[in-house]
């Protein structure tokens, strides 16, 4: 609690502790993608579009959680490296559909396991049960946020422990 008795609790807030490990996994993740060459958003837009082919720059700004324009800085230069292609001109509106090359897909692989071994020791004290009932809370929680919050049931997912 704040000197003033005003404050959030650091010891018992779960916004605060939700932050300190997304900080955590965000320095982990940096530490083993920095050697490859890479940022999180980098690797970020190469699973989206390995996962989504085609996505346009609005996408993958939004799925990376970063602007448009910094998007758009970024696959100049991810098309620029051979990771990702563009068409020159856009085949329908102003959309330019872009895929991951074969250099990119490679790539890809190299991080995605980087980033898997992060994952693993993130996780490496639970138990499958404690992770089914992690993602099925951080969900909620996110459900709050946005307002559309799912019943019990729903937020429990397919194959997960209510």
């Amino acid at each position: 609690m704040s000197q003033d008795g005003v404050g959030v609790d650091l010891e018992t807030s779960l916004g605060y502790l939700l932050k300190e490990a997304s900080s955590a996994l965000r320095a982990a993740m940096e530490e083993v993608l920095r050697p490859l060459g890479m940022t999180i958003t980098h690797y970020s837009c190469l699973e989206l579009l390995s996962q989504r082919p085609g996505l346009s720059n609005s996408e993958l700004a939004r799925g990376t959680f970063v602007t448009r324009q910094s998007m758009n800085v970024l696959l100049q230069t991810l098309e620029r490296e051979g990771d990702v292609t563009r068409p020159a001109e856009a085949p329908v509106g102003k959309v330019l559909p872009t895929r991951l090359t074969a250099r990119g897909r490679r790539r890809l692989e190299q991080a995605s396991a980087a980033v898997r071994s992060v994952e693993l020791r993130m996780l490496s004290g639970l138990t499958e049960q404690d992770q089914a009932a992690a993602r099925r809370i951080l969900r909620s929680m996110i459900g709050s946020l946005r307002g559309d919050v799912p019943t019990r049931t729903e937020s429990a997912g397919a194959g997960e422990v209510s």
